[in-house]
């Protein structure tokens, strides 16, 4: 095994940050999505607005953006990153709420990473502010789906 197959260890197998200042800063895009599923009642409390803690989407929508912001400090040997866009989305069905967080930045290095530290974030916000009502949620189906940019090109789930 080379240092190449492994980017966070250097030759001697010692963790490091990769060095990006060769690469040229590029318009990065990432796009994760989650959900979290929850019984009927907690999802009718929900669309209501009747959760005691408060307006679950907006805190969910401000911790989802806080969580990218910082993703450095919370994943080792991750940059530390100037975000130009947090946008986290909510979709409510039958029996889950759809998660999706969109990062944007300029840089040398992706957003893969915040993009799924926001969507995670959010939806245990939401698991948080919602657990008073059904303490059997689930978290589900965290992944990425898009990234653009970078040498390694575009990416799309399917």
């Amino acid at each position: 095994m080379t240092e190449q197959d492994f980017t966070h260890l250097n030759s001697r197998g010692e963790a490091r940050m990769v060095d990006v200042s060769p690469k040229e800063p590029t318009l990065r895009r990432a796009l994760a999505k989650a959900k979290i599923f929850m019984s009927k009642a907690a999802l009718k409390s929900l669309s209501e607005g009747t959760i005691v803690k408060g307006d679950v989407f907006a805190i969910a929508r401000v911790a989802g953006i806080q969580a990218a912001k910082k993703t450095s400090e919370l994943i080792p040997l991750c940059h530390p990153l100037m975000l130009n866009t947090v946008k986290i989305n909510f979709a409510v069905d039958e029996s889950n709420i759809s998660i999706e967080a969109e990062v944007t930045t300029v840089s040398q290095t992706g957003v893969e990473m915040e993009a799924l530290s926001a969507c995670s974030i959010a939806a245990l916000t939401i698991y948080d502010m919602c657990k008073s009502v059904d303490k059997e949620m689930v978290i589900t189906d965290l992944a990425l789906w898009e990234k653009t940019g970078g040498k390694s090109g575009p990416y799309k789930r399917v």
